[in-house]
């Protein structure tokens, strides 16, 4: 194999890996934000859940790993080691190449504390945790802004339904419907809607 195949073999690896990447990081912050309060997903009980969220967080790592690696390889993307992980230094694109080392920061970060997560406790497990929704939005800006598919109508298509996924559960997490059915399904502290129009009403009379 000539060394021009090697480098296209990198190059289409490279970008296969971030677009899989983005796609199973996109999963995994949808479950995460629509299983909040121990909520159930239809059809699926919550052992399966919880593996499909821990199978596509691994994945996603794979795949990060694979995208940061073949880049890093291949001539063509300019993408130095340091620049894998060392946010904004790139002579590239510093703001894009940065926000997508500092993904990759934060990625080793979670699993670095997953692996230690007995030896730390869950409370500051738990607050690293929550930095997982910071890798979405940087992820998405990242392939926005050094991303070459992005002349692409099908690439332009996936981003756009990844950003309106995500949204849209998030607008449905914070609704009062996500609260009333929490509240009926696990018995949370958190009145419903209708709870608190009829305490409400025997209050005025």
């Amino acid at each position: 194999m000539s060394s021009a195949s090697i480098d296209k073999a990198l190059w289409y690896l490279g970008r296969s890996s971030g677009v899989v990447s983005l796609v199973l990081l996109t999963l995994v912050v949808g479950l995460g934000i629509a299983t909040r309060s121990g909520r159930l997903l239809p059809g699926l009980p919550r052992f399966a859940v919880s593996a499909v969220h821990r199978s596509a967080s691994l994945l996603a790592v794979v795949f990060l790993t694979v995208h940061v690696v073949t880049l890093a390889l291949d001539p063509q993307s300019q993408l130095r080691w340091i620049d894998a992980v060392l946010p904004f230094g790139s002579h590239f694109k510093p703001l894009w190449v940065g926000l997508g080392a500092a993904s990759l920061d934060l990625m080793a970060a979670l699993v670095v504390t997953s692996l230690l997560r007995q030896r730390i406790g869950h409370r500051l497990w738990r607050a690293i945790h929550w930095a997982a929704y910071a890798l979405w939005p940087m992820a998405i800006l990242h392939t926005i802004g050094t991303g070459t598919d992005m002349r692409s109508l099908w690439m332009v298509g996936l981003v756009v339904s990844c950003s309106l996924m995500v949204v849209g559960l998030i607008g449905w997490r914070l609704s009062t419907r996500f609260l009333d059915a929490t509240d009926r399904a696990t018995g949370t502290q958190l009145p419903s809607r209708e709870t608190r129009l009829l305490t409400s009403s025997k209050g005025l009379r």
